[in-house]
C-alpha cells in the first residue's frame, strides 16, 4: 500500500460523506464535561417555512479551546452523521479537526470568512 493508512476506502464511500462549512453562532460549555463544548452552528439547514435553524453539534474540544473564542468563526464539519448522543445530549454532526501526536488539536477553517452551508467539495 503506497499511503500511510489504516485502510482505504472507494471513491464511492467517501463520496457519502457530506463536509459543509459551519458559522459558529454560540459555543459553551457541556455541564458536568471537562471535554465537550456544546456549538450551534448555521450550516444552511432550514425549518418547514424556510428559515434557517441552528444545528447543535457537541465537540471534545474543551480543554484546548475556550468556547467564546468560536463564536463567529466558520469551520468544517461532516454534516451527515447520525444524530449521537453524548453526555445526555443529542449530537447532530461532526467538527474535522487534526489531532498531532502530542494530542495538540486544530480545527479545520476555511482560509476565507465563507459563511455556513457551503458544501466543500
Amino acid at each position: 500500500m503506497p499511503y500511510n493508512s489504516v485502510y482505504m476506502i472507494s471513491y464511492d464511500d467517501f463520496a457519502k460523506v457530506e463536509l459543509k462549512t459551519a458559522h459558529v453562532v454560540t459555543a459553551e460549555r457541556v455541564p458536568n464535561s471537562e471535554k465537550l463544548l456544546r456549538l450551534s452552528l448555521q450550516v444552511g439547514d432550514t425549518n418547514e417555512t424556510g428559515e434557517l435553524v441552528e444545528r447543535i453539534v457537541l465537540a471534545g474540544i474543551g480543554k484546548q479551546y475556550e468556547p467564546e473564542l468560536l463564536v463567529g468563526k466558520d469551520i468544517v464539519i461532516v454534516a451527515n452523521l447520525e444524530p449521537r448522543s453524548l453526555m445526555g445530549e443529542v449530537s447532530n454532526g461532526m467538527i474535522v479537526a487534526a489531532t498531532n501526536g502530542d494530542g495538540v488539536i486544530s480545527i479545520l477553517q476555511p482560509d476565507k470568512p465563507i459563511g455556513g452551508g457551503w458544501k466543500i467539495k
